[in-house]
């Protein structure tokens, strides 16, 4: 029979066998459904982080989870050697779903961005064999992942410390700075790549100007515009792509997170014209459009493309904004902003943002911290008017209990 650990127990083990790359929350997870998790001393908690914005349907969704089971039951896996039906059925969704003709999958965000960097360099020098173009332009405060080419696009020097020099090719310009970004582009330039929404960075998004200036851009200057929604799409914003927001069609969208169901699975969507700069062999993965995580895919967009679910999430999040920057207004004395956008907010603190994580948790919701201090807000897309009421009350109480440490 199996030793049940005790969570004192589990936290003990972890700090004796684990290396030590992740500053934990003191608590271990037993279960969850919907917005609610319970932890193993069985106390009830409310998720506004969703496993960093993966669980877009909540926990335990009942058609995603039986499409996942049902796949499982069949066959975990078999790899790329063969074709794969739920696999092709996602592959299909997404192309009828969005702009594109093609699509290719990986397992994690940062895998879908290397394979976009290789791409865009293929693909300009497929168009104009003649020049050497290489380079990619991002945006300061942008997060594209920790492998060591999507880290080298990050534009966030406190991830370079210690591992660099970064990989050469890559230059970082302020978002919705036009000039900035126009100014940059050499003729060894190739895209420019951006997170229409920027999550870790802590909850900026780009000007709808400024998102169509880029696109005109790269029409001139012949570049590929990549759009990075690894957090921000899939209906964490109101619409099912990010890039619908700003009236811009990429050339290249990313998407990762929410896609495998809680199961790694990662996809860039493009058009057929650029797709045709990989050949057979210039990609591949073992796992990449695993079969488990293509059917909890699959459920995802069925469910986001239901009449009236998108409306919803859109509601809802005018909903939660408008709480957070009411509460915001009572205490502007801790609070400097509140942004965001759809199920994906922000609210910045002056400081004590890492404590009031772990009050909130103590209170029995669950947040999460970026930038230093700005609390971030994820919660699943199907969380009711209620449950964001129920978040602002302990919110309240956290700002009241930073109030009295000062």
């Amino acid at each position: 029979m199996e030793t049940k650990l005790s969570t004192t127990e589990i936290i003990e083990t972890e700090a004796k066998y684990f290396a030590k790359t992740f500053n934990r929350q003191p608590v271990v997870w037993e279960r969850g459904t919907g917005s609610r998790l319970w932890d193993k001393d069985g106390k009830e908690y409310l998720d506004f982080f969703s496993g960093h914005a993966v669980m877009n349907l909540g926990y335990g969704h009942p058609k995603q989870q039986a499409a996942m089971q049902a796949q499982l039951e069949k066959c975990a896996h078999t790899g790329n050697l063969y074709y794969l039906e739920s696999q092709v059925a996602l592959a299909k969704a997404l192309v009828e779903k969005s702009f594109g003709d093609k699509v290719l999958f990986s397992n994690s965000g940062a895998e879908i961005v290397e394979l976009a960097i290789k791409l865009a360099r293929k693909w300009a020098r497929k168009e104009r064999p003649q020049e050497n173009q290489y380079e990619i332009i991002t945006f300061r405060d942008a997060f594209h992942g920790r492998t060591y080419g999507a880290l080298s696009a990050t534009g966030q020097d406190k991830y370079h410390q210690g591992i660099d020099p970064m990989l050469p090719g890559f230059k970082h310009v302020t978002l919705n700075n036009f000039a900035g970004t126009a100014s940059a582009i050499t003729n060894k330039t190739c895209a420019i790549m951006i997170e229409p929404v920027q999550g870790e960075g802590g909850i900026h998004q780009g000007t709808k100007k400024f998102m169509q200036d880029l696109r005109d851009l790269c029409d001139r200057n012949k570049l590929l515009l990549i759009f990075d929604e690894i957090q921000c799409g899939l209906g964490r914003t109101g619409c099912l792509h990010a890039y619908e927001h700003f009236e811009v069609v990429p050339d290249v969208l990313l998407l990762g997170k929410p896609l495998g169901g809680g199961l790694p699975l990662s996809a860039l969507v493009t058009r057929g014209d650029v797709a045709v700069a990989l050949a057979v062999g210039d990609h591949g993965s073992t796992f990449g459009g695993n079969p488990v995580a293509a059917a909890g895919g699959n459920a995802l967009l069925t469910e986001l493309t239901a009449t009236g679910f998108l409306d919803k999430v859109k509601t809802t999040g005018v909903y939660l904004g408008g709480q957070l920057r009411q509460l915001a207004g009572e205490f502007k004395q801790l609070v400097i902003e509140v942004r965001g956008i759809g199920m994906m907010w922000g609210m910045e603190l002056k400081d004590h943002g890492p404590s009031a994580v772990r009050n909130a948790l103590e209170q029995g919701l669950v947040i999460n911290c970026t930038a230093d201090n700005v609390l971030r807000f994820l919660p699943a897309l199907t969380i009711t008017a209620q449950e964001v009421d129920y978040a602002v009350l302990i919110m309240r109480k956290v700002l009241q209990a930073i109030l009295k440490e000062q």
